[in-house]
């Protein structure tokens, strides 16, 4: 994400908008370097200062990193409630059902997030489709996510070797 659009989302001031992109640009530099709690502090004041669905998704997954599942989810929530067009938060909230063995409740926001209309990535809710079908014993819907993973990117390596590993198996 960058500045452009943070500036694009939604009515307020374009100062706030620009902090609050600062604060986030901040937040995920702490996140990816480890500092959880200063991640969640940071992507917190984003938000006070202009909340964005992005916002609220990447502090859901900052207290996934802490094993926070469920406030992960409440975060995805408030990030759909502010963009339903927002992709991620769907199928971070299938990811963290994973986690939480909700395989069946999984499926739904699987699909929702291959439904979205804003999403940079959409191989990854095939994937983790994948994974769920995979877990359930159901390898012909596995593979068949798997693939539909590796023709949306054909460079994601996770969804090749899935894939690459369930076809052997299956053979």
């Amino acid at each position: 994400m960058d500045l452009q659009d943070f500036l694009q989302q939604g009515e307020g001031r374009e100062e706030d908008k620009i902090e609050a992109w600062h604060l986030f640009q901040r937040a995920y530099e702490a996140q990816m370097n480890g500092q959880l709690d200063e991640a969640v502090k940071l992507y917190q004041e984003s938000i006070r200062t202009f909340p964005t669905a992005e916002a609220h998704t990447f502090l859901g997954w900052t207290y996934s990193f802490m094993g926070q599942l469920h406030e992960a989810i409440e975060e995805c929530q408030l990030a759909i409630a502010r963009d339903p067009d927002f992709g991620n938060p769907y199928n971070d909230i299938g990811a963290y059902l994973i986690e939480l063995n909700q395989l069946d409740e999984a499926i739904t926001w699987f699909e929702k997030a291959m439904q979205a209309k804003r999403y940079e990535c959409p191989a990854f809710p095939h994937m983790n489709l994948g994974r769920v079908y995979e877990r359930k014993g159901e390898w012909h819907k596995a593979l068949e996510a798997y693939k539909c993973a590796v023709t949306l990117n054909p460079d994601y390596t996770a969804a090749k070797r899935a894939l690459l590993r369930l076809l052997t198996m299956m053979n």
